[in-house]
This record gives structure tokens, sequence and C-alpha cells, in this order.
């Protein structure tokens, strides 16, 4: 085309660059170069130079040559030009260079354009500026369907579900007919408000209009109805699908998770003809939140055995199942696999191994990773109080607090929870008493049960019981077992059988088959003397048909956790572990035999 002078011709030159813009063997670098040296480039082959930046990985690049083409003499933006600049604006959340742009199309006198309309509600809406995107929308001469959906399903996407079924009874009011893009966005919002009753209104609505039920409408219905409780509803949309993407599977795994079949669910993960990643953190996620870490590590394993490369989403759910066992090794193998990996230490990342570290008992690699991170969150600062509390660094906890409002972050409820127990291990009545009297007076959050039953313990430990108990009678919401059990382990420290009794009353009304309520009061009235109320709060336990909860312990060795509870036998090598147990028990008798001996050989001497 330059040999032959071809590539002067303004229709043939277009040709060229729409298939190195948009085709799928695009090279956008190689489309910049002939747009830049071609003499007069019209206004079709600039737009689609833009629209291939915005179907790329660097879509920012489309404002580059948007600010190249305004220099560019001959060469006027039209239309087209600017819903693709707004596309970009909205991926990328532009917040000023999208008002910019809009500035530009009102100078152009673009406004009344219905395709530029709904680009600039789609701007606004991604940018969070729903009022604004409202006001658009109510106060505009032209719009049409895609106007409504890009309403609709922006509300949806700032989680506010109501506003967006407002607009869609408004639509229906209008007479606007919705299409699948609307019904996701608000089969999305009746998943949002978790109303069944609603979710099968919208779905009978959806089969009765004869809408098209593609495969993402299908998807959006099913996790609808697993948001809203009805798996059965869900199960039966899933097996009446012809054809079943990764995302169909996915949702219904994290169903049958969510509602504790988890046996159910793993099987079907494992019958999943692909799996990718989003696949796998999903069991790996609803095993996290089931309080299962062990079978979320096993997974983990699973995982990379079948060259599935984790992302970041893996390594938090597989440490926050660190931190639930307490399994350092892992945690650490994991921290490294995130530095190998370049995977940038973000806040929820860096807060996660904060966590991680803390629990697992290693404090100054907790404090490592919080001076490393390049930016701090609040609930990064929240994680490493909290962390301090827990070992008891009750001073030290306070200095981060101090240092977190300092630098003007705010902290939440979570915040307090980690200061109020860092003056309850040391001891802080005072200053408890103040941090908790400033949650309401300068931060305006209000105390939950959590923070009372913080200030009890506080209290309590210090022995000034009457005083706590009659902080519980101040409480504006009624006290729950976490409160009175503060004050019932308080007074079992303290030997109070008066308060004691009172607060054991209250928990056994709240729980009469919590099994340590009876042992720790039955204790309490031995250490009395009264042996004959002990007896009676024993027969009181059998009676109820309440049994002692078996105690649990785990130990991680070679990087693998291994849990054990009272006669359990369900640990592939129980035999081996029950003969060492027995011959170190025999070994230990005869060491005591021998001591015993040893012992009455040296007093016979005298």
């Amino acid at each position: 085309m330059i040999l032959t002078g071809l590539i002067s011709d303004g229709f043939a030159a277009s040709r060229l660059i729409s298939f190195c813009a948009i085709s799928e063997s695009r090279n956008l670098d190689y489309c910049v170069n002939i747009l830049s040296n071609l003499e007069n480039p019209n206004v079709f082959s600039w737009n689609t130079v833009i629209r291939g930046c915005v179907e790329s990985e660097i879509p920012e690049k489309g404002l580059v040559l948007y600010k190249r083409m305004l220099t560019r003499a001959g060469c006027r933006p039209d239309n087209y030009t600017y819903s693709f600049l707004f596309k970009i604006c909205a991926n990328l959340v532009l917040y000023y260079m999208g008002f910019q742009i809009l500035g530009h199309v009102l100078k152009m006198g673009f406004d009344q354009d219905l395709y530029l309309y709904n680009g600039i509600i789609h701007l606004l809406v991604s940018v969070g500026e729903l009022g604004l995107a409202h006001k658009v929308f109510d106060e505009g001469c032209v719009r049409d369907l895609v106007s409504w959906n890009s309403l609709i399903n922006g509300y949806v996407r700032r989680r506010k579900p109501r506003e967006a079924m407002g607009i869609y009874q408004q639509m229906i009011t209008e007479q606007v007919k919705p299409d699948e893009v609307t019904m996701i966005g608000v089969v999305s919002a009746c998943a949002q408000l978790e109303s069944l009753k609603l979710a099968r209104e919208i779905h009978q609505y959806i089969e009765e209009s004869g809408l098209n039920l593609k495969i993402s409408l299908a998807n959006a219905l099913m996790d609808m109805y697993v948001k809203c409780g009805d798996l059965e509803a869900a199960k039966a949309m899933f097996d009446n699908m012809t054809k079943k993407t990764v995302v169909s599977w996915t949702t219904i795994i994290v169903g049958y998770a969510k509602n504790g079949l988890l046996d159910t669910a793993r099987k079907l993960f494992h019958d999943m003809p692909e799996k990718n990643v989003v696949a796998w953190n999903a069991i790996i996620g609803s095993c996290v939140q089931s309080n299962l870490g062990l079978e979320t590590l096993e997974l983990f394993r699973e995982m990379q055995v079948s060259n599935m490369k984790p992302d970041k989403v893996t390594m938090l759910h597989c440490l926050s199942a660190c931190s639930q066992l307490g399994a350092l090794a892992i945690g650490m193998w994991i921290h490294n696999y995130v530095k190998k990996q370049d995977l940038s230490l973000d806040f929820a990342l860096g807060t996660a191994l904060i966590d991680m570290y803390a629990k697992c008992g290693n404090m100054t690699k907790a404090l490592q990773v919080f001076n490393e991170m390049p930016g701090r969150n609040s609930l990064t600062w929240t994680a490493v109080i909290g962390g301090l509390a827990l070992y008891g660094n009750a001073n030290d906890a306070i200095f981060y607090f101090s240092r977190m409002i300092d630098i003007g972050l705010m902290p939440d409820e979570i915040t307090f929870l980690g200061v109020l127990s860092a003056c309850c291990h040391g001891g802080l009545v005072e200053e408890g008493r103040k941090y908790f009297d400033q949650m309401k007076s300068k931060f305006n959050l209000s105390p939950q049960p959590k923070h009372y039953a913080c200030m009890v313990n506080l209290l309590g430990r210090a022995g000034l019981l009457e005083e706590a108990e009659e902080f519980i009678k101040t409480m504006p919401m009624e006290a729950g077992a976490m409160v009175w059990g503060a004050l019932f382990f308080a007074c079992g420290i303290h030997g109070n059988l008066l308060i004691g009794e009172r607060a054991a009353s209250k928990l056994l009304e709240l729980d009469p088959h919590d099994s340590g309520i009876y042992v720790l009061l039955a204790n309490m009235y031995k250490e009395a003397g009264k042996w004959e109320e002990a007896r009676n709060v024993r027969k009181m336990m059998m009676e109820r048909g309440v049994e002692k909860t078996p105690g649990s312990s785990s130990t991680e060795v070679n990087g693998i956790v291994n849990e054990f509870i009272v006669r359990d036998k369900s640990h592939p090598q129980s035999e081996q572990i029950y003969e060492c147990l027995i011959r170190l028990t025999r070994q230990s008798e005869f060491a005591m035999s021998e001591a015993s001996t040893v012992l009455n050989d040296f007093l016979l001497g005298f």
C-alpha cells in the first residue's frame, strides 16, 4: 500500500487501521504508527484506534490519542469518539477526566445525542455519582432501554437494590418492556435484598413475559435463589440448564456450601468438567467461612497439584485458614509464595498476613510486615492493635491506636474491640473506661454487645464485680451470653459465689445445654465447700442430658496440621499414635516407680 500510494486513500487506510486495531490479531503499536504517519487520517480511523484501546489492556492510551487528535488540523471528534472515551473513563473510574470530557461534549453540542446520553449515564454511575446520573436521566429529552438499564445496573453495582427496584417499577409503569440485561439487574437486586417472595415474583414475570432465558440470566436467577435461601429452586435451575458454564457450577457449589452441605459441594466441585481459579476460590472460601481450616489447606494442596495457579483471593483464604489453625509454617510458606509471585502487598493481603502472624504467635513478624507495607488503611492498623492486644502488649496496642488517630484514620467497632481487649489484658481500668466513652462521644460509634462484654471482663478481672453487674444493667440492649459469661468467669476467678450464681442463672436461661456453665458453677461450689450444691449441679447436668464438650488440640508437623480429639481414631496414624502413648505411659509409670524406690531408700538412710 505504501509502495503503490494506496496508503493515501482515506478509505483503504481506514480499513487497514481497523484490522490492526480491533481484529483478534491486533497490534495497537503498529496501528498507532500507521495513524501517526498518515497525512490526513479521517475521524473513523481515529475512532477505530481509540476503540481498539478500549478493548485492550491499555485503555488509557485512548485518552492520549484523543489529545493528539485535538491537535491535528482538519479532524473534529464526533459522537462516537466521545462514547469510546466515556467507556474508558467509566472502566478506569477516572472521575475528573470523565467530567472534563463531558465538558467537551457540551461545548461540541452533542448533549442531545442518544448514544452519548447513555454514555454519560454509564460514566456517572461508574464513578459513583448516582444522584447526578438519576438527574441526567430524569431531565434528558431522549431515553431508551439502554438508559433504563444503565441506571438500574448502576444502582445494583453500588449495592442499592431498593433504588434499582424503584426505577424498574417506574419503567414498568411507563410501559417500557425490559430485556435480558434489565432482568439480570433486577434479579441481582433481589439477590441483594434476599427477599424470596420478590425473587419468585420476578422469576414468574420472566417466564410469563417470554424472555429468552440465556445462560447469563439463568445464572443470575440461580444466584438469586442461593442468596434468598431456596437451595431447591437453585438446584432445579441448575438441573434444567442445557448448557452449564463455570459460573453455573460455581454458583450451585457455593449454594450447597453456604447451607452447610460441604460434602455435596465438594463432590460437585470434583465433578466439574472445567475449573478455573474462581471456582477453586469459591470452594476454598466456603471452607474458610465454615471454620474448616484443615479442609481449606487440603483443597489448596489439590489446587497446586492440578497446576492451577492461585491468585490473591486464594492467598487471602489460605491465610485465614492458617489463622484459624495456628499453622505458622504454612503461613510463612504462603508469605514466601506471595513474594516469589510479586503479588503486591496491598491493604487486603498485608492485613491478612499481619493477622496470620499475630494469631500464629509471631508478633515480631507481624510488625515487620506492617512496616514493609507501602500503604496502610484502618483495617491494617486494627490488625496490629488486635494482635498486640492478644499478646497482652497493652501499652503498645494503645500507642499504635494513638498513631492511627494522629494520621487521620478513623477507627471502627473492631478497632475498639482491640483497644478494649488490650486494656483488659493489661488491667488498665481507667483507660478502658475512657476509650469506651470515646466510642460514642468522639467517634460517633454505638458500642455493641462485644464491647460491653469487654468492659465487663475488664471490670471483673480487676475485681470490680459489683460495678460490672451494675454496668450490665445500664446496657441499652438485652445482655446476651457473651456479657453474662464474662461476669461469670470473673466470679470464678475471684470466688464470688453470690454474683456468680446470678450470672449462672442468666446463662442457663440463655443456653441450658452449655456444659461449661455447669462445670464452672460446680467447681465454684466445691471451692466454697458447698459439696451438696456441687452434686446438685452435676445431677442437673445429667438430667438435662448435657455432656461435657470434648477438648481438641492441633499440632503442625512438616507443614501438615494434625487435629486430635479425646478418644478420636479418625487420624490415619491413630494406631501408631495410641501405641506410642501406651509406651510413654508405661515409661512414665516405671520412672515414677523408680523415683519412689530411690526416695524410700534415701529416707531409710536417715
